[in-house]
């Protein structure tokens, strides 16, 4: 049974929000089918609307594209793919976020055969094997990737077709994605319906997405139509976009994230997307388009609120707002008008429309949403993992945690096994949006995938308020000899609340005085901020400072899990391209780190 509830909305259109009363509301969505069921409607229903915003030139000026021509494009292109042959064959895709992405993603779902987004920050000879193992028949590339993919498409059999989708034309051994999509126009109106008419299997495997992973080989996980359409719609009735609202695509479009919850949750609910030109254009591009919706990784948050935090303090402002922030805070003012008018030059530094800020893809520090919130940045963070299509909690629009994954999406149960005495346990799930398993690899399906639950191998527990937290990766978890658990994610947290230090990694290692398992950091400092504050140190002064810091931080933590022993970092961590730091690998950590991580 689906409530209706009504929504007071502010003159800009900025919804009220984060009230208890709202704890079991939902919103009321349309059913979809599938994907193509999706567009379809979403192409008549949203027919006056742009659904993205493009630049023909970078720096050029955005365009609109509205809905009724994504469909007319999808159908044209995926009505030429079918008469290539495709039909029932797996097409790569490879480059930066684009409406031609978004072409190539649903003429291949929606009637013709299995998309392979791949990650275009791998190099080549990654690319080669991930091609290979999935048994692609096309690749779709952008102009940028196309030495990469040559480089990595050398020596491997089985390609059909090489496809630029940045050529206008047909190139020397490469077609133009472009022509593609004119010579399928063509054949519509030859009366061509084999796409058009296409009948989808909701069961069937539909995208086949290998996860960046921190550690070991990228796994294929297997989606379906019913897996993503039910995501959309059960996440949907947890968060509404009001209409005219524009989200500002950021992170890549390989990575189910952005795929899921902008891209297709955008064409299903009518948000106009526009397309970023570059990390470094992001402040820009709001501007430009007026973005009122933004998604991106805790790393994109954490950054900007630095940067506020900066300015006020080189303004000498800084004071001043911490006190309005502790008002606003407390009274719950949270996205009144006043409180935007309050902090206009942070709204304006942002482009003066966000209306919602979404952190995903790992853990936030509470404190950078609090501080949003407060400043009148409506912001929420969800929980999922790329095997569960990815949503698996989410905090609604108008209820919400800041340290909080959320509450369990409607549709997906959730539950907590074996519990510690502190009610701490692994995160398991089952519903439509359980993946199908890992392709060609049984092995490790049958790892995750119990009796139709899917063992996430997160730890976490419930409030009693049924929102649910994250307390950190079981693979990574800590464990003292006397059998005290470790979250290396709870420890960093506290150690990346202070402003000097950029990154850290904590893990376990063997004391041989104690003969017991203590925690030691690896933490890379802000220098510049350092240098900034503190004037200029020798690496042996930073040492000690960084000491200090870790001993003020200690005080906040039990004994068992203060930090004993710490090195600092010249370099940053190797990271995976959702920014996440790679824990297990070379470099990160060595082998005998490695080993007190369980």
């Amino acid at each position: 049974m689906y409530v209706y509830v009504y929504v007071y909305v502010y003159k800009d259109g900025t919804k009220r929000m984060n009230n208890s009363k709202y704890k079991d509301s939902l919103y009321e969505f349309r059913p979809v089918s599938d994907l193509k069921d999706m567009l379809d409607q979403s192409a008549e229903i949203y027919a006056d609307r742009a659904a993205y915003l493009v630049k023909e030139v970078l720096g050029g000026e955005y365009k609109p594209i509205y809905f009724p021509q994504v469909k007319s494009d999808v159908d044209s292109l995926g009505t030429k793919f079918i008469e290539m042959g495709l039909k029932g064959k797996k097409i790569a895709i490879i480059g930066e976020n684009s409406y031609q992405w978004v072409l190539t993603y649903f003429a291949t779902t929606n009637g013709t055969g299995v998309i392979v987004p791949l990650d275009r920050e791998l190099p080549s000879n990654e690319i080669r094997n991930l091609i290979k193992r999935a048994e692609v028949s096309a690749i779709v590339f952008s102009r940028k990737m196309e030495p990469i993919v040559k480089e990595a498409l050398k020596g491997v059999d089985g390609i059909d077709y090489t496809i630029n989708m940045s050529a206008t034309n047909d190139e020397t051994g490469d077609l133009s994605l472009n022509k593609l999509i004119r010579e399928g126009k063509e054949l519509l109106e030859a009366g061509s319906r084999e796409f058009v008419d296409a009948i989808i299997d909701r069961e069937a495997m539909c995208s086949l997405l290998f996860t960046s992973g921190t550690m070991g080989m990228a796994k294929g996980v297997m989606l379906s139509h019913k897996n993503l359409s039910a995501n959309v719609y059960n996440m949907s009735k947890y968060v509404a976009i009001p209409d005219n609202y524009v989200g500002l695509s950021v992170l890549p479009m390989h990575h189910s994230y952005e795929m899921t919850c902008h891209v297709l949750t955008g064409i299903y609910q009518g948000l106009t997307i526009a397309f970023c030109e570059g990390l470094k254009y992001i402040v820009k591009n709001l501007v430009e388009s007026k973005a009122t919706v933004m998604l991106g990784v805790p790393l994109v948050f954490e950054s900007m609120h630095k940067k506020i935090w900066k300015q006020a303090e080189t303004n000498k402002r800084d004071k001043k707002m911490r006190r309005m922030v502790t008002i606003s805070r407390k009274l719950k003012l949270y996205n009144q008008p006043t409180i935007r008018k309050i902090f206009k030059d942070v709204h304006n530094a942002t482009g003066g429309n966000i209306k919602l800020f979404i952190a995903g893809g790992a853990a936030i520090n509470p404190r950078v949403i609090e501080d949003f919130e407060a400043m009148g940045f409506p912001m929420i963070q969800g929980y999922g993992m790329t095997e569960c299509a990815p949503i698996i909690a989410l905090n609604k629009d108008r209820y919400s945690k800041a340290a909080s994954a959320g509450f369990p999406m409607p549709g997906t149960e959730v539950k907590i096994v074996e519990e510690d005495e502190n009610g701490i346990g692994e995160i398991i799930c089952r519903g439509e949006s359980v993946m199908l398993g890992y392709f060609g690899n049984p092995k490790e399906t049958d790892k995750v995938l119990k009796n139709g639950w899917l063992h996430t191998g997160d730890y976490g527990y419930f409030d009693k308020e049924g929102f649910l937290y994250i307390s950190g990766r079981k693979k990574n978890v800590i464990i003292t000899k006397n059998g005290k658990n470790i979250f290396p994610e709870e420890v960093e947290y506290y150690l990346t609340g202070s402003q000097y230090i950029k990154e850290v990694l904590v893990h376990g290692v063997n004391d041989e005085k104690t003969n017991d398992i203590i925690v030691k950091a690896e933490i890379y400092p802000d220098y510049d901020f350092i240098e900034e504050e503190k004037g200029s140190m020798t690496s042996e002064e930073i040492k000690v400072f960084i000491k200090m810091l870790i001993d003020d931080i200690n005080e906040q933590m039990p004994l068992y899990k203060r930090v004993k022993r710490f090195t600092v970092r010249t370099t940053e961590f190797e990271k995976t391209t959702t920014r996440k730091i790679k824990r297990f690998i070379e470099g990160n950590l060595t082998e005998e780190e490695n080993a007190y991580v369980k």
